[in-house]
C-alpha cells in the first residue's frame, strides 16, 4: 500500500492522503434461462356441427307409428274372442230379434256348457263348485222359463234381464279363470251383453 504525500508549494505544508482500498471486483451476473410461454388454463370447447340431415331410427327404436300400430295388432290379437262374439251377436240380431223361445232356449244352453267345461277340466271339485253350477243352472232355466210363459214383449224383457245376469257370471268367472276358460267366458259374456242390449233396443 502506497503512500502520497502532496506538498501545497504555498503554504510549505505537506498533505498525507489516506490511502484508498482498491475496487472489489463484482461477480459477472449470472444468465437468466428463458421460461417457456405458459398454455391458458381454459380449453377451448370443440365446436358440434349442428345435424341437419333427417333423423334415424336405429333398429333398436322403431318410429313411434310402427310401435303403435304393433300394439294395436297385439291388443286384437289378445281380444279376438271379443271379436268373434261381436261378430255373432251383429249376425245374430242385424235382422231383428229372434223368437222368444230361440233365446229362452240359448239361455239355458248357457250354464250346460259351464257344466261340461267343468267336468271335462276336472274344476268340479269341491263339491260347493258343483253345487254353484247346478244352482246357476236352475237360476237362468227359471228365467227361460218365465220368459215363454210372459208375452211376447215382456218375455224378452225377461230374457234381457236373464242374458245380463249370465254375463255377470260370465265375468266373474272369467276373473277366477276357474271351471270354464277365459277365452270361452270372454266370448260368452260379450255375447250375454250385446244380446240384453239388442233385446231392450228392438222389443
Amino acid at each position: 500500500m502506497q503512500t502520497d504525500s502532496t506538498r501545497d508549494d504555498r503554504s510549505g505544508v505537506t498533505s498525507r492522503t489516506t490511502p484508498t482500498a482498491p475496487a472489489t471486483q463484482t461477480a459477472p451476473a449470472t444468465p437468466t434461462t428463458p421460461t417457456a410461454p405458459t398454455a391458458p388454463t381454459t380449453a377451448a370447447k370443440p365446436i358440434t356441427p349442428a345435424h341437419t340431415g333427417p333423423t334415424r331410427h336405429t333398429p333398436h327404436s322403431p318410429p313411434t307409428g310402427t310401435a303403435g300400430t304393433t300394439g294395436f295388432l297385439r291388443a286384437l290379437g289378445h281380444r279376438w274372442p271379443t271379436l268373434l262374439a261381436l261378430a255373432l251377436a251383429v249376425a245374430t240380431f242385424v235382422d231383428g230379434l229372434p223368437p222368444v223361445g230361440l233365446l229362452g232356449g240359448l239361455l239355458l244352453i248357457m250354464p250346460l256348457c259351464y257344466l261340461l267345461f267343468g267336468a271335462l277340466r276336472g274344476e268340479l271339485r269341491p263339491p260347493r263348485v258343483l253345487v254353484v253350477q247346478l244352482a246357476g243352472l236352475v237360476a237362468f232355466g227359471a228365467v227361460a222359463l218365465l220368459a215363454l210363459t210372459a208375452g211376447d214383449r215382456a218375455g224378452y224383457y225377461v230374457l234381457a234381464a236373464g242374458w245380463f245376469g249370465h254375463a255377470v257370471w260370465d265375468f266373474a268367472h272369467h276373473r277366477t279363470g276357474r271351471v270354464v276358460p277365459r277365452a270361452w267366458s270372454e266370448w260368452c259374456c260379450v255375447v250375454d251383453a250385446c244380446g240384453a242390449l239388442a233385446m231392450v233396443v228392438l222389443a
